[in-house]
């Protein structure tokens, strides 16, 4: 099968890739292995939270204070602005709607009551502008009797340094007391599933107004539509006070239901998306990329004039490590990184971790190295890069966005 563009990972980073891309006409493929990071989504998407353990007010202002290897320095900062515009436009066309711009980040509440800077917020959550106030001083907490991934008494005890009297209640509806016999089954993802038939929305929210009568907003968990985008609006318009939804343990319902709205985008551009399978090898020659093989086609051969590589870091086993060595375990590109397995982690659980900063090695363009040279047509973005610590930094999503959008430009050039 031959294909202009082949992405392999099909999370955050490969989709904004795949979509670029065939927004320009280009017939392209994405390999995906299953679930992503995207299902860890909070609802927001960071760009730059901190720099150097400081809170940063404009992230566009503040990369200039990152080190040289970061993945946005590498981009160009002369070039961030434009491709955060750029992302948030692609975004809103795959049919997400978001609050927030890049030289400002604005705050959202945790799930452990605090607030966290932030670029860019699905409409279905609510934003701050200020970090130390919050708009309400009477809250009521609902949550589903018997479910255990929305933890209440964080959110109860984070509220408490805004001086708000926050309450905890809890529902219990017919539609639920099936997949309550099962601990197992009480998740987020079951229960956003009931509210898509839409048979749960105005008996829940009839409960809601009742329990929320003497108080100023509703905080719920968010686990409403998966699949239908509505769900939240419309619980918002029948219940009668604020609505501040907050996530719940993953899976994440917003997450899932973003991925989902990418991967349509994706598609009803032309664009192939093999679910569930992985790419086993690649072949080599005259240092380019001609072909991959994936577990599930068997001997069919994938070809494309381009590859890219976004994988994902170590949770999305872009990066492997073993006891004595790190590697990418596709194609056995080269590894920025200490082969001192004493070198990788810092003992203090929270100081800054070593290995948080590996990836793969690439030339200024993006293209990933294997020995020391150049693949001509493979190209690397998202989390498998290194140079970053998006943990500390609170830098993730944006660095999956914004170096899938650079790599589709070196492409497209």
């Amino acid at each position: 099968m031959k294909f202009d563009n082949i992405i392999i990972g099909g999370g955050l980073s490969g989709l904004t890739c795949g979509i670029k891309l065939a927004e320009q006409g280009k017939k392209c493929a994405i390999v995906s292995s299953g679930q992503s990071a995207i299902h860890f989504f909070s609802g927001s998407f960071d760009l730059l939270g901190k720099v150097n353990g400081e809170e940063v007010t404009n992230p566009l202002e503040s990369m200039k204070f990152l080190p040289q290897q970061h993945p946005y320095q590498r981009v160009g900062l002369e070039n961030i602005e434009r491709l955060t515009d750029e992302a948030l436009h692609l975004l809103i066309r795959a049919g997400l709607s978001f609050t927030g711009k890049a030289d400002r980040n604005h705050y959202t509440l945790t799930p452990m009551g605090v607030m966290k800077p932030t670029w860019l917020t699905l409409n279905d959550f609510t934003s701050f502008d200020q970090k130390d106030s919050f708009p309400w001083k009477k809250a009521v907490i609902l949550n589903f009797s018997g479910f255990l991934d929305f933890h209440t008494l964080f959110i109860k005890d984070g509220l408490k340094k805004f001086d708000i009297n926050a309450q905890i209640k809890n529902v219990s509806m017919k539609q639920f007391e099936a997949i309550r016999k099962n601990p197992s089954e009480m998740r987020s993802t079951n229960i956003a599933k009931e509210f898509d038939k839409g048979n749960a929305i105005e008996e829940f929210a009839q409960k809601a107004n009742l329990l929320s009568e003497g108080f100023d907003v509703v905080i719920l968990p968010a686990v409403f539509g998966l699949f239908n985008k509505s769900v939240a609006d419309q619980l918002k318009e029948k219940i009668n006070k604020p609505v501040l939804l907050l996530p719940a343990i993953p899976p994440s319902v917003p997450g899932i239901r973003s991925q989902i709205t990418l991967r349509e985008r994706f598609q009803e551009l032309g664009g192939t998306y093999l679910l569930g399978d992985n790419v086993e090898e690649g072949i080599f020659e005259d240092g380019r990329l001609l072909e991959i093989r994936t577990n599930n086609h068997g001997d069919i051969k994938f070809e494309a004039d381009q590859f890219i590589l976004a994988s994902g870091s170590f949770y999305s086993k872009g990066i492997v490590a073993t006891h004595d060595k790190l590697y990418e375990p596709i194609f056995g590109l080269d590894i920025d990184g200490d082969n001192n397995r004493e070198e990788w982690f810092d003992e203090k659980f929270f100081n800054d971790q070593a290995f948080m900063r590996y990836g793969v090695k690439t030339d200024e363009n993006f293209r990933a190295l294997m020995n020391g040279e150049p693949v001509q047509n493979l190209f690397v973005a998202g989390s498998v890069l290194g140079g970053a610590n998006p943990l500390k930094e609170g830098s993730g999503a944006g660095i999956s966005l914004l170096t899938s959008l650079h790599a589709a430009e070196q492409i497209l050039k």
